[in-house]
């Protein structure tokens, strides 16, 4: 039955172009051959008799020009990528196949521009799956056809473009300055492009971070590699934001690669251009790392007054000030961001406490005797606020107890000064002032 369906169909189509004389441009000056393959081809394709298909495809490709029908030349890549399969051992015949199919996808391109993008994007995926043993050919192809689809390519052909360019570095073959401007395009061009649903931008979120993972795994970009490409660019154009925004991410991604003038110079113009509260607490560690203080504390303050950070970020902020200002001697600014912190996220309360529980135990307090111990009440009461805001630092708040407690006046001393166990006593140290109770050593 369906061999008289094959034949009527055939003998249709070519009275049909016998009798039409516009479809003689279009199937060819044999255009009644062209036709006749055409159709036996595709009687076979619809029913996935592939085998007898292709022998007639390729009379139809022979026959017919290219803009005959667009599935002469889709149903040809399949039916070839089929035989390819089933003579991947043969590789005098693998690489011919090769060829071909990439032949067919340069005419889908060249004579039907309707469907370029997708024939574009089949070829790269086809010759990433083909072409791996010639990573030089394979390389040259992506980024090819990547230049020409950017943000309509599908994002993981970006990640197989990084990843052979990361393969030819690795062999010597392509340099550093090559797969740092490739990878710096496939992260851009990834990052804009429209998703159609939040599956798809997940998926191109995904491959952003598998190809950011590669490159940093890579070692392409090293600092010293990163510091000779963009230092005479930054130089050359200190005040495109643009540029220093590119700097700061790729040294910032790469290991040991932030404590140097460029990329402190590319953050500052970040800041300058566009400050916002990540700008400006990025330049406070910058200046930390290098012992700074004045210039530290001067941008985490501005990140702290910036109104664009939360109450949960600034109290993050103002702990790591206090802790910042404390390692370096400033005591009245370390209790004030201690406080500041633990008022502004109570989540940060049980560590503030403690902090400023450890800068009343560490100062030094004049006067007699009592008045030199009553910090370690002060200190205690801190330390019992902050186990019990986090019960996770009871341990660490129970060990410090145990030490300051170490130093409370014994009661005959106490005694001396007229002052006694569960007085009220006001303590002035060091600029700080609180109110506690008296304890003494039983």
């Amino acid at each position: 039955m369906k061999k008289i369906v094959l034949l009527i169909s055939v003998a249709a189509m070519a009275l049909f172009a016998s009798s039409t004389l516009s479809a003689q441009g279009k199937f060819g000056p044999d255009s009644a051959e062209c036709i006749k393959y055409l159709s036996y081809y595709t009687e076979y394709y619809k029913q996935k008799n592939y085998d007898s298909a292709l022998p007639n495809w390729r009379q139809a490709y022979k026959l017919c020009p290219p803009t005959a029908r667009y599935s002469l030349l889709s149903d040809g890549t399949t039916l070839l990528k089929r035989v390819l399969q089933q003579n991947s051992r043969n590789p005098i015949y693998k690489e011919a196949l090769i060829d071909s199919i990439m032949k067919i996808y340069d005419e889908r391109i060249q004579y039907w521009p309707k469907y370029e993008t997708t024939s574009l994007n089949n070829k790269a995926l086809d010759m990433y799956n083909y072409m791996k043993d010639e990573p030089e050919k394979l390389y040259e192809g992506l980024t090819e056809a990547v230049a020409k689809l950017g943000t309509k390519a599908r994002a993981n052909i970006y990640l197989f473009q990084i990843n052979t360019a990361v393969d030819l570095y690795k062999d010597g073959k392509l340099d550093p300055e090559a797969v740092i401007s490739a990878y710096e395009t496939a992260v851009e061009n990834i990052n804009a492009m429209p998703a159609k649903n939040d599956v798809e931008k997940r998926s191109n979120e995904k491959t952003v971070a598998d190809i950011e993972s590669l490159f940093i795994t890579s070692q392409v970009a090293s600092c010293d590699n990163l510091i000779a490409l963009f230092t005479p660019r930054f130089e050359a154009d200190p005040q495109n934001v643009d540029l220093a925004k590119n700097i700061v991410k790729m040294m910032g991604i790469t290991e040991g690669c932030t404590d140097n003038d460029l990329f402190l110079n590319a953050v500052t113009v970040m800041h300058e251009k566009e400050p916002s509260h990540v700008s400006a607490y990025n330049l406070y560690k910058l200046y930390a790392g290098r012992a700074d203080v004045d210039n530290a504390v001067k941008y985490m303050t501005e990140a702290i007054e910036n109104a664009e950070s939360d109450a949960v970020t600034d109290g993050g902020y103002q702990y790591e000030l206090a802790a910042f200002c404390y390692k370096n001697g400033q005591t009245a600014k370390a209790y004030a961001a201690a406080q500041a912190a633990a008022e502004l996220d109570p989540a940060m309360a049980g560590k503030a406490y403690m902090l400023m529980g450890t800068i009343w135990g560490s100062m030094p307090c004049s006067g007699n005797d009592i008045e030199q111990r009553s910090k370690y009440w002060v200190a205690v009461d801190f330390m019992n606020k902050a186990k019990a805001a986090d019960e996770t630092l009871a341990e660490s708040a129970n060990d410090l107890i145990r030490q300051y407690s170490a130093y409370y006046p014994q009661t005959a001393e106490a005694f001396m000064y007229d002052v006694t166990d569960g007085q009220s006593y006001t303590v002035s140290c060091g600029g700080l002032r609180a109110t506690t109770t008296v304890r003494t050593q039983k």
